[in-house]
């Protein structure tokens, strides 16, 4: 396995201090994709998984000038509050009216190949929903313009529950209300997110330790030139490394970004390079503070807010991390998480950290009133980190399986993917 940063794990960095144990990616993982969890059963780190804090279980979005509380619930589009969502004022009474009504409106005819993810929801649930609701969630995943993003690529599911019931909500509705095809493991997540208990970097250092015990060769710090076709003598494929090492090898698998996989086969795949290099990325950046905890107790609860596109802000969602998760701080000592950046608000990423600082406090002030300075920051920069799975992707997949079924042993995987 050859890794070009000198540390394992790629997009998950988990960094602890004595105060704080910091996430610079990615939090947590999903449990309704169900692999992340069963790696790490498979590591033996079944005792180490935790859920987000239920005494804390409500998310909120800014939306005309104040924090409003959305619907638990609501990507499953079964609101188990429909009383926050009248309360909340994130709705007029004409944009509940609309988003209640999907269940009578008429599915697409004809029916498309591909649908934009924002073009989609605003025919389902209105333009109101998906502004304030819909579109500050999705957001939060992708980072990217729900007018440029594909709903066969990000969601699916909404469109299989549209084309089956004529309805999403419907169709929802029946998926809960039928027994699972397959009972549950013995001991299955029944949080939407989970963790583990020293960061999910302790999922890459059970891991590599995993490996190292088995014999897997790991190489980090090590870059790669290049990938050259098998020879006619000898069948294997050619890793050209930075080093100037040559590794042969019978099989390549390519987890590597889409921009970065293109220009390692250019040489010898070029038609699955050019494919890949039409997968557009998105950066952005997470800015961790800690702060004393009484000085900002007042200001914060639930697990956070997300901000809609619609009230122009450079923040995307900011976290109370040590609210969403158990023993992420120190005692008496609070940690929260801001993130910038996404699709077409990419330059506030390439601000110094000091500036990210500032910016962030400034929307924190004005968001929720938290006058404190912080204690402790960290920035972390993910420059075309976020794929973004625009119109015209699962084609483009396609394309590029098509082309890698014509040469035996070369595996191309990734998020982008």
């Amino acid at each position: 396995v050859v890794e070009r940063e000198p540390r394992w794990g790629g997009k998950i960095l988990t960094h602890v201090t004595d105060s704080y144990l910091i996430e610079g990616g990615p939090d947590s993982f999903l449990t309704s994709k169900p692999w992340a969890l069963e790696l790490c059963r498979t590591l033996g780190l079944q005792d180490q998984l935790i859920s987000t804090n239920p005494q804390h279980n409500q998310t909120f979005s800014f939306c005309r000038g104040a924090l409003r509380e959305l619907p638990q619930g609501l990507l499953a589009f079964r609101p188990r509050r429909v009383d926050t969502l009248v309360s909340s004022g994130l709705l007029s009474w004409g944009g509940m009216l609309r988003m209640a009504a999907e269940r009578f409106w008429p599915k697409q005819n004809p029916w498309p190949s591909d649908e934009s993810l924002g073009a989609f929801f605003r025919r389902r649930f209105g333009t109101e929903a998906f502004e304030y609701l819909i579109e500050p969630l999705v957001a939060g995943i992708y980072a990217g313009d729900a007018d440029e993003l594909s709903i066969e690529s990000t969601f699916p599911r909404f469109r299989e529950l549209e084309r089956e019931h004529g309805s999403v909500i419907k169709g929802m509705r029946k998926a809960l209300a039928s027994p699972p095809s397959a009972p549950r493991p013995s001991g299955a997540a029944t949080s939407m997110f989970m963790s583990l208990r020293g960061g999910l970097g302790e999922l890459i250092q059970s891991l590599v330790e995993t490996l190292r015990k088995r014999g897997v060769e790991l190489m980090a710090g090590v870059g790669c030139l290049e990938i050259q076709s098998p020879t006619l003598g000898s069948g294997e494929f050619q890793v050209i490394l930075e080093n100037g090492n040559r590794l042969p090898a019978d099989a390549v698998v390519l987890a590597t970004p889409a921009y970065q996989t293109a220009r390692l086969l250019r040489a010898f795949q070029p038609g699955i390079a050019s494919l890949l290099d039409g997968i557009p990325y998105a950066s952005t950046a997470t800015i961790s503070m800690g702060y004393p905890a009484e000085s900002i107790a007042s200001q914060i609860r639930g697990f956070g807010f997300v901000v809609p596109h619609k009230e122009q802000r450079p923040l995307l969602a900011a976290t109370w991390t040590s609210l969403k998760w158990p023993d992420r701080s120190r005692a008496g000592e609070t940690l929260i998480r801001c993130y910038i950046g996404g699709r077409g608000r990419e330059t506030v990423v390439e601000q110094d950290d000091s500036s990210l600082v500032t910016c962030v406090r400034g929307e924190l002030l004005s968001m929720v009133g938290i006058t404190a300075a912080p204690t402790y920051a960290e920035v972390h920069r993910w420059r075309q980190g976020m794929p973004q799975y625009v119109l015209g992707h699962q084609e483009r997949l396609a394309k590029v399986q098509e082309q890698l079924a014509r040469s035996p042993g070369l595996y191309v995987t990734g998020a982008g993917l």
